[in-house]
C-alpha cells in the first residue's frame, strides 16, 4: 500500500516537472520570436528612414529648397513668370479689347512669342486699317459698307485670337513661350535677349530640372532621364559657382529669384 502511494507520488511529481519544463520552453520560444520580429521591424524602419533622408537630400539638391518650403519657389520671380499647364487651363477669363469695330476677346496667354507691341498691332491697329482698305469708293451705301467691313474685321480678329491661344499649342509651344519669358526677365536691360548671361542659363536649367523632376515622380524607373537630371543639376551648380567667382552680388541676388538656397548649389550634390 505504501509502495503504491510512493509510486503515484513520484509519477505526479515527474509529470508536473515535465509540464513546467514544456511551458518554460514554449514561453522562451515565443519571447525569442517576438524579439526577432521587433528586430526585423526596426531594421526595416531604419532602412525606410535612411531612404527618406536620402530622398530628402536628393530633393533638396534638385528643387533648391528643403521639403515643406515650397513657398520659396511660389514667391520667386521665375515661378511667377512661367506658365504651367495647371495655370494655363485654369485661367479661362478672356481679356476684352474695346475697338471702334467692336469688342475683341483675347485669351489670357498668347503663344508663338506674341509681345505686347505685336498684340497692339494685331488687334488695335490693323483691324480699322483693313476695314478702311475694303471701302475704296464713296457712295450712298458707304456707311453700311464700312460697318459691314468693320464687323468682318472684328470676326477675323476674334478667330485669329483663338488661333494664337497658348492652350492650342503642344508641350513644345509651351516650353518655347516659357523660354522666351525667362530670357526676357533675366537678361540685362541693354540686351533683352542675352541668352549667354549666367542668370539666363541658370533660369533655363531650373525650368528643365523641375520639368524632369515632375516626370520622374511619375516614372521612377526612367534611368536615362534620371541621368540627364543629374547632369543638369551639376551644370546649373557649375554656372552659379562661376557667377559667384565673377560677381558675388549678382550671385546672391539671383538665388532668391530662382527659389534656390545657397547650400543646394555649393558643396556636394546628391542627385
Amino acid at each position: 500500500m505504501f509502495k503504491s502511494c510512493l509510486i503515484n507520488a513520484s509519477q505526479s511529481v515527474a509529470s508536473s516537472s515535465r509540464s513546467l519544463l514544456h511551458t518554460s520552453a514554449v514561453l522562451s520560444a515565443r519571447i525569442s520570436s517576438k524579439q526577432a520580429r521587433h528586430e526585423k521591424i526596426s531594421k526595416v524602419q531604419a532602412r525606410i528612414n535612411q531612404k527618406l533622408a536620402f530622398d530628402a537630400q536628393r530633393e533638396y539638391a534638385v528643387l533648391g529648397h528643403r521639403p515643406g518650403q515650397d513657398h520659396k519657389w511660389r514667391s520667386c520671380a521665375l515661378a511667377k513668370v512661367i506658365v504651367t499647364e495647371d495655370a494655363l487651363y485654369s485661367d479661362s477669363v478672356p481679356e476684352i479689347t474695346h475697338n471702334p469695330e467692336g469688342d475683341i476677346e483675347l485669351p489670357p496667354h498668347l503663344s508663338f512669342g506674341v509681345t505686347e507691341r505685336s498684340k497692339e498691332l494685331f488687334f488695335k491697329v490693323l483691324p480699322p486699317l483693313s476695314a478702311q482698305e475694303g471701302v475704296t469708293k464713296f457712295s450712298e451705301n458707304v456707311i453700311s459698307e464700312m460697318q459691314e467691313a468693320m464687323e468682318n474685321e472684328r470676326t477675323k480678329a476674334n478667330m485669329f485670337a483663338k488661333v494664337i491661344d497658348l492652350r492650342n499649342s503642344n508641350a513644345k509651344g509651351l516650353a518655347f513661350e516659357n523660354r522666351r519669358r525667362c530670357i526676357k526677365l533675366f537678361s540685362s536691360p541693354g540686351n533683352p535677349f542675352d541668352t549667354g548671361r549666367p542668370e539666363v542659363q541658370a533660369a533655363l536649367l531650373t525650368i528643365q530640372i523641375r520639368g524632369l523632376w515632375k516626370h520622374l515622380l511619375a516614372f521612377r524607373k526612367d534611368i536615362d532621364n534620371r541621368r540627364g537630371l543629374r547632369q543638369l543639376v551639376h551644370k546649373r551648380a557649375k554656372i552659379l559657382k562661376y557667377l559667384r567667382r565673377l560677381d558675388r552680388d549678382r550671385y546672391e541676388a539671383i538665388l532668391p529669384r530662382l527659389g534656390l538656397d545657397a547650400a543646394s548649389v555649393e558643396g556636394e550634390l546628391v542627385v
